[in-house]
């Protein structure tokens, strides 16, 4: 199974919060399953670090780099295509971040695995 962490299920997952779901536990877990963090939620926790929305014990650059090390992550960095495939999404969802997501979800053929409600709206398989 190839997935895409939404930035929210990539944080609990390491911090080991009790919100993260049993399934994405099992599928995050699993050592089958390739696991990716997009560049968009390397973005996303940078401003919210940046802007004191979220505490991190050490640099966002060094923090998810380790995580990634850590959990046999691959990075998913963002391509024009990616980038580009916004325009043809429906509007279900306005946080640009969750938008690019779905893009790299549907033209990577990854599920993401999200406990975000407006995310299930679109072609893309979801996982919670």
């Amino acid at each position: 199974m190839r997935v895409l962490l939404d930035t929210h299920a990539f944080l609990w997952w390491v911090i080991d919060n009790p919100q993260l779901s049993i399934r994405a536990r099992e599928v995050i877990g699993d050592g089958k399953n390739e696991v990716y963090l997009s560049a968009a939620s390397g973005w996303e926790i940078a401003i919210k670090a940046r802007h004191g929305r979220l505490q991190l014990n050490k640099e966002p650059e060094q923090f998810v780099a380790e995580q990634i090390a850590k959990n046999a992550f691959q990075s998913l960095p963002i391509l024009m295509s990616h980038a580009l495939r916004e325009y043809k999404l429906p509007g279900h969802h306005q946080d640009p971040f969750d938008r690019l997501l779905v893009a790299q979800g549907q033209l990577e053929r990854l599920s993401i695995l999200t406990s975000d409600a407006f995310i299930a709206m679109y072609d893309v398989e979801v996982i919670w």
